[in-house]
């Protein structure tokens, strides 16, 4: 919130924003720690008066709210927890903010001792948290037609690969080694069954889907086996590290020209006008073995195109 001028009017346009161009209703909750703000939140929608949006870092409005705020609507506090806070008299989320947190950790443990902690103003949930780096990636699926031949093979792969780098690229992380999989129905047991794998290293750690596919084709080239029917091929991508935290082998290939920018307006692009957008020239805009979703559910918050249409 540094440097930002007029808080609650900041506020007011992120609302107004969000209904202009989405359509959502919004409530806007700005405070000192996440708890505060979750509550300030609450308190935008249930009170007409706030406009949808209220700023709570001044300490004599967070009292007011805390006061007459239930302790159920405490972000974290579920139905469970707020019964047996009752029993402890802990009725309103200042009754919550003011009680002992010596004996709130021992019956509820430390993340109650938290949420009391943020409601007193004091920050222990970080704004940067989020879920840790995934230390491997997997891109998988099912053909919804068995293939045989090594070309719909290879198109598989490219587009696994090149989902699978993405979400390398979106965790900041480099990749050093792969592990290229390909499978026959091992549950058929009249038909057929073949599996492998096999594990390469990667010259040097990198997040380009173009160095990534090379490898991987060789890879496939290895383990493919004519004659089986193949119902499905996977990319799993290991020995992950942040970019930037590796020193560059003395001995290691230079990374291609560009490649970081290229990659980043490949994302781009595919992240503004869908997934596939800008793809490996291989993959095909309609692939046949791509797996069966005839049974898909619209996905009415998420794309556009599937938005329902009201006529007035």
């Amino acid at each position: 919130m540094t440097g930002i001028a007029d808080i609650e009017a900041h506020g007011r346009h992120i609302r107004q924003r969000l209904a202009r161009e989405i359509g959502m209703p919004v409530g806007v909750g700005i405070s000192t720690t996440k708890t505060l703000a979750k509550l300030a939140n609450w308190a935008a929608k249930k009170w007409k008066g706030t406009g949808g949006v209220l700023d709570l870092t001044s300490p004599v409005r967070q009292e007011k709210l805390l006061r007459i705020a239930p302790v159920s609507e405490v972000w974290g506090v579920g139905h469970r927890s707020a019964a047996k806070l009752a029993a402890l008299n802990i009725i309103t989320a200042w009754d919550l903010a003011q009680f002992d947190i010596g004996t709130l950790r021992k019956t509820f443990g430390v993340t109650m001792e938290r949420t009391a902690r943020e409601l007193g103003g004091i920050s222990c949930i970080g704004f940067n948290e989020g879920p840790a780096p995934k230390e491997a990636i997997c891109s998988s699926k099912m053909f919804g037609v068995r293939q045989t031949e090594l070309p719909p093979l290879r198109q598989a792969l490219a587009a696994y690969v090149s989902r699978a780098a993405e979400r390398l690229r979106s965790q900041t992380s480099l990749c050093s080694t792969i592990q290229v999989g390909l499978q026959t129905q091992l549950a058929d047991l009249r038909g057929p069954r073949y599996a492998n794998a096999v594990t390469l290293a990667l010259p040097a750690p990198t997040d380009d889907t173009r160095e990534i596919l090379a490898l991987a084709q060789q890879g496939l080239t290895q383990i493919y086996r004519s004659g089986y029917p193949y119902s499905k091929c996977s990319i799993l991508l290991m020995g992950l590290s942040r970019r930037g935290e590796l020193t560059p082998d003395l001995f290691s290939p230079a990374p291609r020209r560009g490649a970081e920018r290229l990659m980043a307006v490949v994302d781009q692009i595919n992240q503004k006008e869908g997934r596939g957008t800008v793809r490996i020239g291989s993959v095909p805009a309609a692939p046949a073995w791509a797996m069966r979703r005839e049974m898909l559910s619209q996905r009415y918050t998420t794309r556009w195109e599937e938005v329902i249409g009201v006529r007035g």
